[in-house]
């Protein structure tokens, strides 16, 4: 599929495949790659929360999947999370996490201006539209509220876990800007993460594409021994982010303000 993936249709479902439900809720608290996000998200969500001047603003995770980063939300304030997918919403229940609704990013089931931040976190490359999906963020939104949003990078890195998990697209920085300016979104901070292992994920995604390799999930990629390492070389990126900006990287991740 990834020759194809600019021909990519609104047939294809939401959700990612049922069987990477059950793999990630496996690996999130583990995995190298999931708990160097999760330690680079909450870097930028310190922050806009910091800007936000509330002690323990309300927080809606959008497309919350099965949980882990609504945990991590929960220490920077009341964190809710929606779903379109109730699978995942089952997971997160089974991770004790009560405030979850099921709901699709373009029509979230909740009032106007009511949060203080928003999160799409690797969410709105599965929306067919994902201006729609921004527009709804920023509704609920206060005056002056925060989105934080992390997206896949470049169209050339697309691979197997784009398959899967139904990407319709992966993000320039430039791109996201203007679709974050069209939804009425001010950028404030916007830059490419993940700079560190961006040679080995292309340089592995082009040879799975040129031996046919299609492994159940990239999640299940990993060498045991090695897991913690990775996953505390790529936590160093947060030190980094708090001072400049990459100009490269396997994600982008951006904060934006409602402004009205």
């Amino acid at each position: 599929m990834a020759t194809n993936v600019n021909n990519v249709t609104s047939s294809l479902p939401r959700e990612m495949e049922q069987h990477t439900y059950s793999i990630m809720y496996e690996v999130e608290g583990k995995h190298w790659w999931f708990t160097g996000r999760r330690h680079i998200i909450a870097g930028f969500v310190e922050r806009a929360c910091r800007d936000l001047g509330r002690v323990r603003p309300r927080i809606l995770d959008v497309g919350c999947g099965t949980g882990a980063n609504l945990q991590m939300l929960s220490r920077f304030g009341v964190a809710e999370g929606v779903d379109v997918s109730v699978a995942a919403l089952d997971f997160c229940r089974a991770r004790g996490l009560a405030k979850v609704k099921q709901g699709a990013a373009e029509s979230l089931p909740y009032e106007d201006a009511a949060f203080d931040l928003v999160t799409g976190l690797d969410v709105v490359e599965h929306l067919d539209d994902d201006i729609a999906g921004l527009k709804e963020m920023r509704r609920v939104l206060r005056p002056g509220g925060r989105a934080v949003l992390f997206v896949p990078a470049f169209m050339f890195l697309w691979g197997v876990q784009d398959d899967i998990s139904h990407h319709r697209r992966r993000y320039t920085l430039p791109d996201l800007k203007s679709k974050l300016r069209e939804a009425g979104l001010t950028v404030e901070r916007a830059t490419y993460a993940n700079l560190t292992f961006f040679a080995p994920i292309l340089i592995g995604r082009q040879l799975m594409r040129l031996i046919g390799w299609r492994p159940a999930s990239e999640n299940n990629i990993t060498i045991s021994a090695l897991n913690g390492l990775l996953g505390r070389i790529f936590s160093v990126e947060s030190w980094w982010l708090r001072r400049l900006n990459f100009p490269f990287g396997v994600s982008i991740v951006c904060v934006a303000k409602r402004t009205d």
